[in-house]
């Protein structure tokens, strides 16, 4: 026993390695989300003909005024080629299919962006502590209008003071998070006001109409505060309590929120055309004010710049 050799015994304690965390699938997940729309996007090219790829280009430079229509050849020094009534309907068949074909390609691209930052803004609210507070009241989806982004109520931490436009600290900051992401994408945006059912009755002369409006107006001047680009807000409107969230409970907090919604090529267009629409409809001032008979004063333009209309009217 005395001549025995000494045990040694050595322990080596092992640190937890940070590279087992979970930050990784994040950004891994990011990566592959990239990659695959990254060879998606090579593969439409790949597959486009030049006279498409300059189709796609205009069509995203312009799409308002995205327009097919015009000669069917390369160079037009002016005159048409004689051709036969069959030829021309074939030659028209195949621009119509070539137009839808190249729209559906844009539609796909975009949509491909859209969920692109759809994922980005996700992987924000769940790693910056300013926007994980609020992961509950941050919803996320894609409609056939682009991409909605839903800032809803909590029972315990409302955006607004009770029938206040006023946003509370926390929700500016909630904008402001997001405000630069939505910005990297050129789409227009369109922010929309909602409330719940509760009857405003603090003034008689506002109501949930106006409330809502102001909301939403409030929510536009945080984010042109944040720097985002003024060009790029087409459409600021309330709709009151007429839109609920929750159908079956109108006085749901969640039915208090505001939208904004990153719009796709298509819903601008159609915003667009019917605003175009309504404008064309609206009748001229000349055929609106007809003409005083001579020897008579023309009626006035304005009801109050005559001195006993508000007079009248009061009575």
């Amino acid at each position: 026993m005395d001549n025995a050799q000494p045990i040694i015994v050595k322990r080596i304690s092992r640190k937890a390695d940070g590279h087992h965390g979970g930050s990784w699938k994040i950004a891994f997940a990011d990566f592959a989300v990239a990659m695959m729309a990254f060879f998606l996007v090579m593969w439409l090219l790949a597959s486009a003909t030049e006279e498409q790829l300059q189709m796609i280009s205009g069509y995203f430079n312009d799409p308002i005024n995205f327009d097919t229509s015009g000669s069917p050849f390369v160079i037009d020094l002016g005159g048409t080629p004689e051709i036969g009534p069959d030829q021309s309907i074939r030659d028209q068949d195949a621009t119509r299919l070539d137009a839808e074909t190249i729209e559906s390609m844009a539609e796909q691209l975009e949509r491909m962006e859209l969920d692109l930052l759809l994922q980005e803004l996700q992987n924000r609210i769940d790693t910056e502590p300013v926007l994980q507070r609020f992961r509950e009241q941050i919803l996320l989806e894609i409609t056939a209008d682009g991409l909605r982004i839903q800032i809803v109520d909590a029972e315990n931490r409302p955006m607004f003071a009770s029938g206040s436009a006023r946003l509370r600290d926390y929700f500016e900051e909630i904008l402001l998070a997001l405000s630069d992401t939505i910005a990297k994408v050129d789409n227009k945006i369109s922010i929309s006001g909602h409330t719940d059912a509760q009857p405003f009755t603090v003034r008689r002369d506002y109501g949930n109409w106006e409330l809502s409006a102001d909301r939403a107006n409030a929510a536009r001047r945080t984010l042109l505060a944040a720097g985002y680009p003024q060009a790029q807000i087409a459409r600021v409107v309330g709709y009151a309590e007429s839109a609920p969230f929750d159908v079956g409970e109108p006085l749901n907090p969640i039915n208090r929120r505001i939208e904004i919604v990153v719009l796709n090529k298509r819903a601008e267009r159609m915003m667009v055309d019917s605003t175009r629409g309504e404008m064309q409809a609206m009748p001229d001032e000349a055929e609106a004010e007809p003409a005083a008979p001579e020897g008579q004063a023309a009626p006035p333009s304005n009801l109050f710049e005559d001195s006993g209309s508000l007079d009248r009217l009061r009575e």
